[in-house]
């Protein structure tokens, strides 16, 4: 199977709201506004290519031609820090339904956990959109698309701020068809399996907890 490339968003705007996610002077609140305009930016390149039906609309002077998504669109925050991201898209698609799945690392041996799913029965015929700030080791990313694929699944885009060259090899090896859109790739990770230089606990400093 074809290994997809990573897509990196280098746009200056997405590029100056990473920098502020990244600084640890950013309080909460502003993390948060910085992190939901830069998950729309992240989503509109992870969306370019989306097929689309053509429609006929009527404006106020004529009748016209249109488009219209031509399959359901999922969004699946990978539980808790993904839901910074579905906050940025949702005003975008308010029509997408929207999945949770819960995982967890054990900062013992860094591999993911999973306690929790909420997947809808139109995967297979929807455009999934795997949510996760951070993709470090990759385990998360590569159970969470696991279940989706178990459930259904067929077409899953994974939308991260920043990834790193572990986090992405972990996913091409496991799921190749799976096409990865982020802001960064950074360096790699330090010895607690964090990514250098990152933006510290997304969830944390989303949440302020």
């Amino acid at each position: 199977m074809r290994r997809m490339q990573p897509v990196v968003v280098q746009h200056p705007l997405a590029q100056c709201h990473l920098t502020a996610i990244r600084a640890v002077s950013t309080p909460s609140h502003e993390f948060r506004r910085h992190l939901n305009h830069l998950a729309r930016m992240l989503f509109l390149e992870a969306t370019r290519e989306l097929p689309v039906h053509e429609i006929s609309v009527q404006t106020p002077i004529t009748q016209t031609h249109g488009a219209q998504l031509a399959r359901p669109l999922v969004c699946v925050p990978i539980l808790r820090a993904g839901l910074g991201l579905l906050d940025g898209i949702l005003p975008l698609v308010p029509e997408a339904i929207v999945a949770h799945v819960g995982i967890k690392r054990n900062e013992e041996t860094a591999l993911p956990q999973p306690y929790y799913a909420n997947l809808p029965a139109n995967l297979g015929a929807a455009d999934v959109f795997l949510l996760d700030p951070m993709l470090a080791t990759g385990g998360s990313a590569c159970e969470a698309a696991r279940q989706l694929k178990e459930a259904g699944a067929l077409r899953i885009v994974m939308i991260c701020v920043v990834s790193c060259p572990e986090g992405l090899a972990a996913m091409a090896r496991a799921h190749p068809d799976v096409a990865i859109v982020t802001a960064a790739i950074d360096d790699g990770l330090n010895e607690h399996c964090y990514i250098v230089p990152g933006l510290g606990d997304a969830g944390d400093r989303y949440f302020g907890t």
